[in-house]
């Protein structure tokens, strides 16, 4: 059944979060991120391909660990969406967004009407009916979070229509396609870069939503949080796990 979204809960306490990218489409691993002490987690769908059964599993194993389940989506895609949180996940995350007509879009197919235009279904996340239709409905819109990434030039300067879209509740940077977009990638920290990411949390959070960062090196975690910054999403478990391991290994020779 449809759960109180813990991240939004944490958020309206005054509390900072922090995610993590979940690449290894792992149930073991995601509720082991939760037991970890993140907030949430993002499965991706978009680089990988996950069946729908395991995707299914993920999101029960980050409800049985506390932690909020994200699914980031292909693109812009209303089917892709749809099925994501009918499997259960309390938010959906978008790539690409380059402007106010795609966010519409997307919030037509994240949230119920009057708010959208998604469509109806049973099976668990109304308990299988045991929780009635139209609190259902009413709680699924309350809940769930629409995350949009700005990952390129046209994002950026469309931002500020994209944010006026009703039903958005975040903006997602994404540094390494938007460094390729403005010529200078794959340079995340490029000065370029840094002042689009910058331009575009000002301009999301005077638009009264929240702007989730990625810290990348190291001070930017600090900087974000003495601007208020009190979203975070914390790298790729794959990337993590690679390099720690490798590390480990190393340390025995």
């Amino acid at each position: 059944m449809l759960q109180l979204n813990p991240l939004k809960q944490k958020l309206a306490a005054g509390e900072a979060v922090c995610g993590m990218l979940n690449s290894v489409p792992s149930p073991w691993l995601v509720e082991m991120l939760g037991y970890a002490g993140y907030d949430f987690v993002v499965l991706d769908m978009e680089h990988l391909s996950v069946n729908p059964e395991t995707l299914e599993h993920m999101i029960r194993a980050a409800e049985s660990a506390g932690i909020a389940a994200l699914v980031r989506v292909p693109g812009v895609d209303p089917g892709a969406i749809g099925r994501a949180l009918d499997a259960g996940a309390q938010g959906i995350v978008v790539p690409r967004v380059n402007d106010a007509s795609e966010a519409r879009a997307v919030v037509a197919a994240a949230r119920y009407q009057p708010q959208g235009q998604r469509g109806v279904t049973g099976g668990r996340t109304t308990g299988f009916g045991t929780l009635p239709l139209a609190d259902y409905l009413a709680r699924a819109n309350a809940e769930t979070l629409v995350v949009l990434m700005i990952e390129s030039r046209a994002g950026v300067e469309n931002l500020d229509a994209i944010v006026q879209v009703p039903g958005v509740d975040w903006i997602l940077e994404g540094a390494l396609d938007l460094a390729l977009s403005l010529g200078v990638g794959p340079d995340a920290q490029h000065p370029q870069v840094q002042q689009a990411i910058a331009r575009v949390a000002q301009q999301t959070r005077r638009a009264g939503l929240r702007f989730c960062a990625i810290p990348r090196v190291p001070g930017q975690f600090e900087h974000w949080r003495e601007q208020g910054v009190d979203t975070f999403l914390l790298g790729e478990d794959r990337g993590i796990l690679f390099r720690r391991l490798r590390d480990y290994r190393q340390s025995f020779t």
